[in-house]
């Protein structure tokens, strides 16, 4: 027979069996009992600390303490050598210690060293100062104390003034010294680029640029798979050279032989040798379109960068795939050589950057600092510095081991190029057609330029897909998508004063990352 019962009675019942299921809290910490706290606590003392608690003890804590003599919390005592004189430090000996091995340490055997009394000095001197020390030294009172102590010294002080305090040597010296806010320095001033000449005559986007070392001609290659050699100085067409089948993407001419390499769509990479105009090598290997290439500055080395995700390292003579560095995990957009570690550099679609050991074939460094695909990479022809461009902005490093310096921020656009020149203009050419010009020291952004498009193009035909300064570092030539070759020199009659340095320093700022 179920015995009724009422609705109160079973509420109490339910909250009494929770309240007996909560009780017995097994998860509450133990109260702590202070004398076996006070064991543990001076057992750690003695096997971690007991190698130091001979040191030197500062006064000022005795006296904190309750002065000499007195027991820390833990059951040690402490004290003071000479309770009558002012001495900031106690300079101990070192613990007593039996005369050689299998001695018994008593009274009699054990040896103790003192330090002599010129070593005391030395290490009373080289001992920071004590406070008892500074308040004794102290003379007069210094700047920082009328200011402290005047009834208006605080509102009185101008904004930005901060009271630099030096502990020098014991003696406490006050100087007024205006604490700056952290500002970028005035930029460079270089004088603005001007468009004097449009080249025409490839039928397709210009992809690539190069001029070769004697600075007489520069060669170009196209998506109407031509490659066209101009006479820098005319600009006339001097030879034209048929043989990729695709879009040719890349071009370089040798410093130390007569040959010039092109690359493209096709996979194919060329060495035409320019005496013949012919080709005279191909390099096999590449799975899909090489977007880049370029030449070591000091051993006959190529190398090439893809889409299928590589970097190829070829000897110029053999033939021969010297190492293949993988290691992106998308399309390699760009790769640079120099003579110096490291001595190769690309930059990915998979957004980093990537710096080479030549010797080994294997990534030195992996830089992950970019958000967006790295189209283009410059070395600094003077500086052991280097830059980078991708639509979230262009990033300056230093080598050898790519730490960052700052970013230029402000080219919003896929920046397809960068060029610098020695006398620190940094050029970025987007995919909308605009460039922009900076100042590699400060990365300020002197210019803007955007030309207008040849006559019958589309105004969407307007990108820029490389530039390049000649040897002489005086033109900027821009291979454009209205299929034209724009020349740039610097304006001659420009001057500081009519075309002053627009530079706020406030609104500059540098990001970080």
């Amino acid at each position: 027979e179920v015995q009724k019962h009422s609705v109160h009675t079973l509420v109490f019942r339910s909250l009494k069996r929770t309240h007996d299921m909560f009780v017995a809290d097994n998860a509450k910490p133990i109260p702590l009992d202070e004398e076996s706290h006070k064991v543990k606590m001076s057992v750690k003392l003695r096997t971690e600390y007991g190698s130091v608690l001979h040191m030197p003890t500062l006064k000022e804590n005795l006296r904190e303490k309750g002065g000499p003599n007195t027991e820390d919390p833990y059951g040690h005592k402490e004290y003071s050598g000479n309770q009558g004189q002012e001495l900031d430090y106690m300079i101990t000996g070192t613990h007593p210690y039996p005369p050689g091995p299998g001695v018994a340490l008593t009274a009699d055997t054990k040896i103790q060293r003192m330090p002599s009394e010129s070593a005391a000095q030395a290490l009373a001197v080289a001992l920071p100062p004590s406070q008892a020390r500074l308040e004794a030294n102290r003379t007069a009172a210094g700047v920082g104390d009328i200011y402290r102590h005047a009834g208006a010294g605080e509102r009185s002080q101008p904004p930005g003034v901060a009271m630099a305090v030096m502990e020098a040597g014991g003696n406490k010296n006050s100087a007024l010294m205006a604490k700056k806010a952290p500002t970028m320095p005035k930029p460079q001033w270089h004088p603005p680029w001007k468009l004097y000449r449009v080249i025409s005559g490839h039928l397709g986007w210009v992809r690539c640029i190069a001029v070769e070392p004697g600075n007489q001609w520069f060669v170009t290659g196209s998506a109407d798979r031509t490659i066209k050699i101009w006479d820098l100085a005319s600009g006339k067409l001097k030879l034209s050279l048929t043989g990729h089948i695709s879009t040719v993407r890349g071009v370089i001419v040798s410093a130390r032989s007569p040959y010039l390499f092109s690359c493209g769509e096709d996979k194919q990479v060329k060495c035409w040798d320019l005496e013949y105009n012919k080709v005279i090598r191909h390099y096999h290997g590449h799975l899909s379109a090489v977007y880049g290439l370029d030449l070591h500055p000091t051993i006959d080395v190529l190398v090439t960068c893809s889409r299928d995700s590589t970097a190829r390292i070829w000897d110029v003579r053999t033939k021969a795939s010297v190492h293949t560095l993988s290691g992106h995990t998308n399309a390699v957009a760009t790769v640079k050589c120099q003579a110096a570690e490291p001595q190769i550099i690309t930059g990915s679609h998979d957004t980093t950057i990537r710096l080479w050991d030549l010797v080994a074939g294997k990534t030195r460094v992996t830089l992950t600092n970019h958000k967006k695909s790295v189209r283009a990479v410059v070395l600094h022809p003077r500086h052991y510095t280097f830059a980078s461009g991708s639509p979230d902005n262009i990033k300056q490093w230093k080598f050898p081991d790519g730490n960052f310096i700052q970013n230029l921020s402000g080219h919003n656009a896929i920046i397809n190029t960068l060029a610098v020149n020695s006398d620190g203009v940094l050029v970025s050419g987007a995919d909308n057609g605009t460039m922009h010009l900076w100042d590699w020291r400060t990365g300020y952004n002197f210019q803007r330029v955007h030309a207008a498009v040849q006559p019958g193009s589309l105004d969407s035909e307007s990108g820029i897909f490389a530039c390049i300064f000649d040897q002489s570092e005086s033109r900027l030539l821009t291979a454009e998508a209205d299929k034209t070759i724009k020349v740039y020199r610097e304006d001659e009659t420009a001057t500081e004063e009519t075309h002053p340095v627009s530079w706020k320093p406030e609104i500059i700022k540098r990001k970080r990352f």
